[in-house]
This record gives structure tokens, sequence and C-alpha cells, in this order.
């Protein structure tokens, strides 16, 4: 016999699936604010020090931002759509990639410094999309569970 939640109750379900994947967006979400705004207002001094000019350190901080709060909108949503948290994480992935080629592809004249900060970058986007996808089987698969 097959049990069906009120719709409320069902959203309440799906909210508590989604706990996981929701926490790491807003942790995801923060700490690409702080970054972002960051990158803007030490674009001059962290220019020098990792061969970024500041016109790319701006503009990158200005996407960092607009990543950040589209994180916080999918992560305030009642209900996490699965397709947004796709998305994210191709994100996420392709980020992490551009990361790597914008370190190695002379496309930027990055010091040392530089490069390392880019790697690390990567990194971290890469492990937010891991964690991401962790939250994404998470909730599919409590959904899955309740159907």
């Amino acid at each position: 016999m097959t049990h069906i939640l009120p719709a409320t109750d069902e959203a309440a379900s799906s909210r508590d699936a989604a706990w996981f994947l929701r926490l790491v967006l807003r942790v995801d979400s923060v700490s690409t604010a702080v970054m972002g705004v960051v990158l803007i207002a030490a674009a001059g001094p962290l220019g020098s020090a990792m061969g970024m000019p500041v016109a790319f350190s701006t503009g990158f901080g200005i996407y960092q931002i607009g990543g950040a709060a589209a994180l916080a909108l999918v992560a305030g949503y009642p209900a996490i759509p699965a397709g947004l948290a796709v998305a994210v994480i191709a994100v996420n992935a392709a980020s992490a990639v551009a990361c790597v080629v914008v370190a190695f592809g002379d496309m930027v004249p990055l010091t040392g410094f530089g490069v390392a900060f880019m790697l690390v970058g990567a990194l971290i986007v890469t492990v937010y999309a891991v964690l991401e996808y962790a939250g994404l089987r998470r909730m599919t698969g409590a959904a899955a569970r309740r159907g």
C-alpha cells in the first residue's frame, strides 16, 4: 500500500532530503561571495602579487559575486529542483577547468603565486562540485524511496 503525503508534508520531506545539498550550496555561496569581494577590493595589490591585471581580477570578482547570488537563490528554494542542482554542479566543474586553463594557458601573465591561487581555486570548486553531487544523490535517492 502506497502512502501519499499531502502537498505540505511532501514539500517538508523534500526539504529534509535536501538538507546536505542546501548546506553545501550556502557554504559555497558565502565563500564565493567573500572571494568576489576580495578580488574586487584588493584588485591592485592582488594583481601585482599574482600577475593578474586589475580588469581581470575585477571581472573575476564580479563573476564570483553573481555566482554567489545564484547559489544563494538555489539554496533558498523550498524544494531544490534537481535540474538547478545539476546546473550548479556543471558550472562548478566548468569553473574548475577554467581555473586550470587560466593557470597554465598563458592568457594572463600569472606569477607563481597566481598559478597556485588558480590551482587552489580549482581544487576548492571541485570539492564543492563533488559535495553538491553527493547532496543531489541524497536528495534524489530520498525522493525515489518516497515514490
